[in-house]
């Protein structure tokens, strides 16, 4: 029980947060929201799926511009059919790049999700018809309306909190619900070791291809949002500056936890806010403050968890932040009758899937997998 009620008292603060504060901090707290939900997308394919994209700005860009486009000049654009365009657009570009990028592995997988990033920048920069290096702009919220009814009136600080609050948690849940599945366990599996995943008959391309194209529709929805906020869209939010930053967050915030990115999120934009208001030389001191964290906490927030709550560790640990339970109830299903078989060449090396003198437990896996 107590693993649920951090997060209730966090989505109460959040609810509340808005009624207490200025407008000043309503607005940056949907920025840092958005943000957020940016790096939760990015961490699906990071932390679960193994893979270090530098492309992720990217969908983010592309959402904002598929906005930008499809806004009249002085109307409002429907919420209802310009945020599934957004992400459509984003997905399809996911889907794209994926399936030529995860043809390669390792550093070659980052150098070439870096290049199509690049690629997209130059192509929205010199593009007329998106403004080329001015970018372009929104002069209106989109609106949720009903016929002649506006249910929602995003042009309000206020309701635009909440609505990206609303797709904040909407994002959390699908997620949690993506890593706990047999397909987030596959997404797994393919992370910690990728020829044993191959060799129980997982498609390791599919299902990586399939957490790519996910992700960054869930980016699409940070960049329309963003976009929609501020009014304006650059080539710059394609950049691989904003997927390097968006990298840190994840790191800060932990690699194998979903909400983990969402906190490193929060610590880096409110860093940078009161960094800007001390020195001005807050970029020196940001990068030295990011490295301490890295240092201290290197699983993120996570370690910070286990020092503040030492006696609900157990309880806290995600189900899918060590290695995949499928491969390892798969393992010891395959071990036979012997109660301890002795290690074989490669077992019980830190990082593997297989731990030979792990105490067996055929019960909990079997559950754990179905």
């Amino acid at each position: 029980m107590r693993v649920w009620l951090v997060p209730a008292i966090l989505l109460a603060l959040a609810v509340a947060l808005p009624f207490v504060v200025p407008t000043y901090y309503v607005q940056f707290f949907s920025k840092a929201l958005i943000m957020g939900i940016l790096a939760m997308s990015l961490n699906l394919v990071v932390g679960y799926g193994g893979l270090v994209s530098l492309c992720h700005a990217a969908f983010f860009g592309i959402a904002g511009y598929a906005l930008a486009l499809a806004s009249p000049k002085y109307d409002p654009a429907a919420l209802w059919w310009t945020l599934p365009l957004a992400v459509a657009a984003s997905a399809a570009a996911a889907a794209v790049i994926g399936a030529l990028a995860l043809r390669t592995r390792g550093i070659y997988f980052i150098m070439v999700t870096l290049a199509f990033g690049e690629m997209l920048f130059f192509f929205f920069h010199d593009s007329k018809f998106a403004g080329g290096s001015d970018g372009a702009f929104i002069y209106n919220k989109p609106s949720m309306m009903l016929g002649d009814i506006t249910l929602l009136d995003l042009e309000k600080p206020l309701a635009y909190y909440f609505v990206v609050l609303a797709a904040l948690v909407a994002v959390i849940a699908l997620l949690t619900m993506i890593v706990r599945s047999p397909f987030g366990h596959a997404l797994a599996a393919a992370r910690d070791n990728e020829r044993r995943a191959r060799a129980l008959g997982f498609p390791v391309f599919r299902v990586r291809l399939t957490a790519f194209v996910i992700s960054g529709a869930i980016a699409g929805i940070a960049g329309y949002f963003a976009a929609a906020q501020f009014g304006f869209v650059a080539p710059q939010m394609l950049g691989w500056h904003l997927s390097a930053t968006v990298l840190v967050m994840v790191l800060i915030g932990g690699q194998r936890s979903v909400a983990g990115p969402l906190v490193g999120a929060l610590v880096l934009i409110g860093l940078e806010e009161v960094l800007k208001a001390t020195t001005e030389h807050w970029k020196l001191a940001e990068g030295l403050v990011v490295i301490l964290i890295v240092l201290l906490l290197p699983n993120g927030v996570r370690d910070l968890l286990k020092m503040v709550l030492p006696a609900s560790n157990a309880e806290a640990q995600d189900s899918s932040s060590e290695s995949s339970p499928v491969i390892a109830s798969d393992a010891k299903q395959s071990r036979g009758p012997h109660p301890n078989p002795p290690p074989q060449a490669g077992e019980g090396r830190e990082g593997d899937c297989f731990v030979a003198n792990a105490p067996r437990n055929d019960g909990v896996a079997g559950g754990r997998h179905g």
